[in-house]
């Protein structure tokens, strides 16, 4: 089974305008993302992108990078744009998000290799959830069915960011998302559900239209970058490495 790696990303994002091309250690945060899927060596990497400058920095790396229209709301519909552009289609695609540089190969190995044993239609991982980010509206999580623990996988029941009542096997949703290719053409073509919209979490599409997206669990939650604070302290993590 043919797998590519595609990182979807973009330089208009609200809360942090130009996020990919902030520099950590003096270079470009996507060049740390495409760095870190590279490192798998278990298919080719791609960056999908609107942005010329975004297509400069990977390519100039000797990365590949493809452009794609600027009105894509997410990055699957984004990614499935670029995927329809190559000759040889990959049969399961993972999703990267460009926000998370500090992403770790072994967890990007660990889905992708569930996702072809088990066939599954869609994966996503997840981590252990804080206490103190269990009211946060910034961090997505996400119940299953079944208790996680490493190594295994469960079914997601549901994805949110705030919750009224408590429920048990709830974790801290990591963005990186596997699907195979006939899933994620099935996803493109439907509509956004009134889930997706108010969650505002392109997730909860699939499981409205009974997809079932599996759960592994990893270790240590990649800190994504959201906020200028967010940054600053991926920076101090960087030279601490």
């Amino acid at each position: 089974m043919k797998t590519a790696i595609i990182i979807p990303s973009h330089l208009h994002a609200k809360r942090l305008p130009n996020k990919p091309l902030l520099l950590i250690n003096n270079e470009p945060m996507i060049l740390h993302v495409w760095r870190q899927a590279k490192k798998t060596n278990i298919g080719s990497v791609i960056v999908a992108t609107s942005d010329k400058e975004i297509f400069d920095v990977i390519t100039s790396h000797g990365g590949s990078a493809i452009i794609t229209n600027n009105n894509h709301t997410n990055g699957s519909d984004r990614i499935f744009e670029a995927v329809e552009t190559l000759e040889d289609k990959p049969e399961l695609i993972i999703n990267v998000q460009g926000d998370m540089p500090l992403i770790k190969p072994e967890a990007i190995i660990h889905l992708e290799k569930f996702m072809k044993t088990n066939s599954s239609e869609m994966g996503t991982l997840a981590s252990k959830l804080n206490e103190k980010d269990v009211s946060n509206p910034n961090v997505v999580k996400v119940e299953t069915q079944q208790e996680l623990k490493l190594g295994n996988f469960s079914q997601a029941v549901d994805f949110f960011r705030i919750k009224e009542q408590k429920s048990k096997n709830l974790y801290h949703h990591v963005g990186i998302y596997a699907y195979q290719y006939s899933i994620l053409k099935n996803y493109v073509g439907l509509h956004k559900t009134k889930n997706e919209l108010e969650r505002s979490l392109e997730q909860m599409r699939a499981l409205d239209n009974n997809i079932k997206i599996q759960v592994g669990f990893i270790q240590d939650y990649p800190l994504g970058v959201d906020t200028q604070e967010d940054l600053e302290q991926i920076k101090l993590l960087y030279n601490e490495k």
